[in-house]
């Protein structure tokens, strides 16, 4: 088996993502002929074949989609590299990546790059809204400059700094019966109400698990998403009640939404991450200011950092 080069593999990516010669080469930019001459080349060098050809057809083989997730991590190296040449040309002062969970970067993150940027208009920041797993990945690949998490990030390689603590809320639809009742009858109440939980594979869940047995209320959804945000418009439209944390409960609008008295002592932290062997550079710390200060204009309490 020879090593594939890059024309290689971008031949081969294209066919994955268009599924199709014709498709491959319209977003190559090249004839249809040159790609298929160059993928039975790729093929016969790596002596397997990537794609099953069924009635003019081509349908990726086992050892092709494994390779693929190979591919679009080099793919998302050169893709760094061309960025990073990008902004040299442009004689950019820098560049600020950074990775939020969800929750936070709808509103939160943003206002703090909003006052950073009007400080800073010569370094280009990118905002990434990614999954707890993945905004992990993007640090450790250093695809990511800092990380900004609600929940903790496990992990020699990252350095992980509390910034502020934050609310949890169990809401429900404003005009519903329950809003009326006391804290002592609303776990018998919202036991039988439809309840809006996290999908397994979110940081949601093991957390709502055991904050809802605490308070004696099973944790059995009737619905499952992935991030507050969709808890808090199916508690709009009336459709149960769920528990979110306090930035997406504001960043929703708070409309059409009552916060029940049950909870209350739950808080969830707001931490700054990024690469332990890797420090900061001043104007990522200068963007760290400024959502601390976001922080603290919006009412959180913030941690010391000394």
């Amino acid at each position: 088996m020879q090593p594939l080069n890059l024309r290689q593999i971008e031949v081969f990516r294209a066919v994955m993502i268009t599924g199709s010669i014709n498709g491959a080469a319209q977003l190559l930019l090249v004839s249809q002929p040159a790609v298929s001459r160059m993928l039975s080349h790729t093929e016969a060098r790596i002596g397997f074949k990537l794609f099953e050809r069924i009635k003019g057809r081509l349908y990726p083989s086992p050892e092709a989609r494994s390779l693929f997730n190979d591919v679009e991590s080099v793919y998302r190296d050169v893709q760094r590299v061309n960025s990073t040449l990008h902004n040299l040309v442009q004689q950019r002062q820098g560049v600020l990546r950074i990775a939020s969970s969800p929750s936070l970067g709808h509103q939160l993150v943003p206002d703090a790059i909003g006052a950073f940027r009007q400080c800073n208009e010569n370094i280009l920041v990118s905002l990434e809204c990614l999954r707890h797993m993945l905004l992990r990945d993007r640090l450790l690949d250093q695809h990511a400059d800092l990380g900004i998490s609600l929940f903790p990030i496990d992990h020699p390689n990252i350095l992980a700094v509390p910034l502020s603590y934050i609310r949890v809320m169990v809401i429900c639809p404003a005009d519903h019966p329950v809003t009326k009742l006391d804290a002592k009858d609303l776990p018998q109440a919202l036991a039988k109400m439809p309840f809006i939980g996290y999908s397994a594979d979110t940081p949601f869940h093991s957390f709502m698990m055991k904050a809802l047995e605490r308070v004696g209320l099973p944790y059995r959804p009737s619905i499952d998403v992935d991030s507050p945000h969709h808890a808090c418009a199916l508690v709009k439209n009336g459709t149960g009640f769920s528990v979110v944390d306090e930035v997406s409960f504001r960043s929703s609008g708070g409309e059409r939404m009552a916060v029940l008295p049950i909870m209350t002592e739950e808080r969830l932290t707001v931490s700054l991450v990024h690469l332990r062997q890797e420090p900061l550079a001043q104007f990522a710390q200068a963007f760290v200011e400024h959502l601390r200060c976001a922080l603290s204009t919006s009412g959180f309490h913030l941690f010391n950092m000394d």
